[in-house]
């Protein structure tokens, strides 16, 4: 564990609270807590016992700050692996803020944001892809991307990453050995079995890669355009999906000129979601410009759901429609099925060449079965995060995108029956890159702008 100056900061949220949190670690953290805090018998805090908590009064010389409880853990069985201390005070701004001023006077520093999971990161408790995981949790917005930051907190990534790094430089200290001592480790016929060791790792590397697919849309939310005819009930079915009215209805189509983003949850998966104005031919200048808007968003969607009137027949705005969200991820909606039909889910099957489902937004039915849908188009079966690692992190990404590129050439360099330090070129650099993601192989600068982005007292 290195020496280090004594930090400190306000864990929990600056507004008014049943409880608020005073975190302090380093070196000093007993020392300054020693010269502040008072047992309820007027004894000062002398030799603590870790992990244990006590009860007293943070005082700055006679003045009584707030009555508190103490919770001392030393280092390295801590969350920095440095001494801590926390303060949990009554949850005031202001009482939470004079009792940082009092830490602060008494011989420690301002945390800067991120430092304490740094200094986790610093001193070996955790890697730099629990560290990341730290802030993903923090972040989370539904379920799925819960669970998987927390899987990750808990090293699921590392593990395997590490498991990989194992088998590649096993091969690394192998070629080198033998170029060192060719007289009693041979390479005859190395290149056979380097494939059998490479090839798995390649199909491991992509499977993260592809991963990331699902990991992008755990933490960030599904791009959801609703499309359709002006009228068919695209806006109250993004009233439905909010449960408020959000969306201006009427009976007069092309209601909605503009787009409309909103952000919401379902069975789990967040998505982001955008009301358009309802596509069709027109004079109309600016109703034109919402069509126009309507169209390029579709174009960078994720997911695309096309509402059609049940009570009005198909027609040449709809072939257009369906012949612009061919290829996509698509779920149609046939609405307004408590209404006369004049376009069944059948016929509109046949027509589209995709499921239907049929919905009322005014009645509220089918909705159920329109989340089930969704989460069926982008959760392949249920998800295991227990057995199946999920990438969440572009940075991660990056890096196996290069690892797998390196273990290509390694690949395709003995098909080639090129040389075996040319194996070891590539297979050093598919290690490095890997070792990057758990933070073996990082610059100082980006070990920063990673921490930078916590929030202050993490």
């Amino acid at each position: 564990m290195k020496k280090t100056d004594t930090i400190a900061a306000i864990a929990t949220a600056m507004s008014s609270s049943g409880i608020g949190i005073v975190r302090i670690s380093g070196e000093e953290a007993f020392d300054v807590i020693g010269r502040i805090f008072c047992r309820k018998n007027g004894k000062k805090l002398e030799n603590p016992e870790s992990h244990r908590i006590y009860y007293g009064f943070i005082c700055d010389g006679e003045e009584k700050i707030d009555e508190v409880l103490v919770l001392i853990m030393k280092g390295p069985h801590s969350y920095t692996a440095e001494d801590t201390v926390e303060i949990d005070c009554h949850g005031g701004v202001l009482v939470m803020k004079r009792i940082l001023e009092t830490v602060l006077k008494y011989g420690a520093r301002p945390a800067e944001p991120g430092e304490f999971t740094k200094r986790a990161f610093l001193n070996g408790r955790i890697d730099l892809s629990q560290a990341e995981a730290v802030i993903d949790v923090i972040n989370a917005q539904n379920q799925y991307a819960l669970k998987s930051s927390v899987s990750q907190l808990s090293g699921a990534v590392s593990e395997k990453i590490r498991r990989m790094r194992e088998k590649i430089l096993y091969e690394i200290a192998f070629i080198e050995s033998a170029l060192d001592d060719p007289e009693h480790i041979s390479l005859d016929g190395y290149g056979e079995r380097l494939k059998e060791v490479i090839e798995p790792l390649e199909a491991e590397t992509k499977s993260l890669i592809l991963s990331a697919d699902d990991g992008r849309i755990m933490t960030e939310g599904v791009k959801t355009v609703i499309l359709g005819k002006p009228n068919a009930g695209k806006s109250s079915l993004m009233n439905v999906l909010l449960g408020e009215e959000r969306a201006i209805v009427t009976d007069i189509a092309g209601t909605t000129r503009d787009i409309l983003e909103e952000h919401i949850r379902l069975k789990g998966i967040s998505l982001n979601i955008v009301d358009t104005a309802g596509i069709r031919d027109t004079e109309d200048v600016v109703e034109k410009i919402g069509v126009d808007r309507a169209k390029q968003i579709a174009g960078d969607a994720d997911l695309i759901i096309y509402v059609v009137d049940a009570s009005c027949p198909l027609d040449e705005n709809d072939r257009k429609i369906m012949e612009m969200i061919r290829g996509k991820k698509c779920v149609i909606l046939l609405n307004k099925t408590d209404l006369p039909q004049a376009v069944t889910a059948g016929e509109l099957e046949q027509v589209s060449g995709m499921e239907v489902v049929p919905i009322s937004a005014k009645e509220r039915t089918g909705i159920d079965r329109l989340e089930s849908r969704i989460e069926g188009m982008f959760y392949h079966g249920e998800l295991n995060f227990n057995d199946q690692v999920y990438i969440t992190n572009a940075r991660h990404k990056a890096a196996l995108e290069e690892t797998l590129s390196s273990l290509q050439m390694v690949m395709q360099s003995i098909e080639d029956g090129m040389p075996e330090d040319f194996y070891s070129i590539d297979l050093m650099n598919a290690y490095e890159q890997l070792g990057s993601i758990i933070g073996e192989a990082v610059e100082d600068d980006l070990v920063n702008e990673i921490f930078s982005k916590f929030c202050m007292g993490k």
